[in-house]
């Protein structure tokens, strides 16, 4: 058994109480946990309430810090445990909190990847290989990536894709138009063959826009950009 012989907050944001124990630093905890636990001078512990204290601040510091990372965006599973290995935190505490986030909703990785494809599809169109490939680096199994990237049209996407690149491309001559905007669509990861269709489409309209006399192209698609 230990007595508390102090109790001191911390300076700064973090706003953890020290705990002394026979005239000893001996841990910090939450100012949160301290008072919910109702620790005061002169009470004594043993050595598995120290435990379970410890283990309890533990388990809260590291759901504090999984749902902040998943405050900006939905996450996977392995973006999270990444995450959280990073910031030190043990396999038991890591699994406790996955397990409660899983149970919330707010870890599903079929429910990311659907996110992840359609956020891509809206505002940075990309081939299918390029997506899967995506979403194996966020650690998503196979299975979950097959079923949602094989709902991706690269034709479609690819289209796209090259409507939001005319801005810059659609006063150039038609070599260099090709060879832009090929090499663009190669960036993202579409095939030869739907880049060449895409690019024949492409130039076909800007050509048309011109022929017609206009000074833009608005009559061709708007297209909305933004960032994943």
């Amino acid at each position: 058994m230990a007595k508390i012989t102090a109790l001191r907050t911390a300076r700064g944001r973090s706003q953890r109480v020290r705990i002394y124990l026979d005239g000893k630093f001996a841990f910090s905890l939450s100012a949160g946990m301290a008072a919910r636990a109702g620790l005061r001078v002169d009470q004594t512990l043993d050595p598995d309430r120290i435990d379970s204290l410890l283990g309890k601040d533990r388990f809260t510091r590291c759901l504090d810090a999984a749902t902040r990372f998943l405050a900006y965006r939905p996450r996977s599973l392995a973006e999270l445990q990444s995450r959280l290995s990073r910031r030190g935190f043990d396999d038991e505490t890591q699994q406790a909190v996955l397990a409660k986030l899983t149970e919330q909703g707010l870890i599903d990785d079929a429910a990311f990847a659907r996110y992840w494809a359609e956020n891509r599809a809206s505002f940075s169109p990309r081939s299918r290989r390029l997506t899967r490939l995506e979403l194996q680096r966020k650690g998503v199994a196979r299975e979950v990536v097959d079923s949602v990237v094989g709902t991706i049209d690269d034709a479609e996407s690819a289209y796209l894709a090259a409507t939001a690149r005319l801005g810059s491309l659609r006063r150039l001559d038609e070599t260099v138009f090709r060879r832009r905007l090929g090499d663009y669509l190669k960036r993202r990861g579409f095939s030869y063959e739907v880049i060449g269709s895409t690019v024949n489409r492409l130039w076909r309209e800007v050509e048309a826009v011109r022929t017609a006399g206009a000074t833009d192209l608005e009559s061709l698609p708007p297209f909305r950009r933004g960032v994943i």
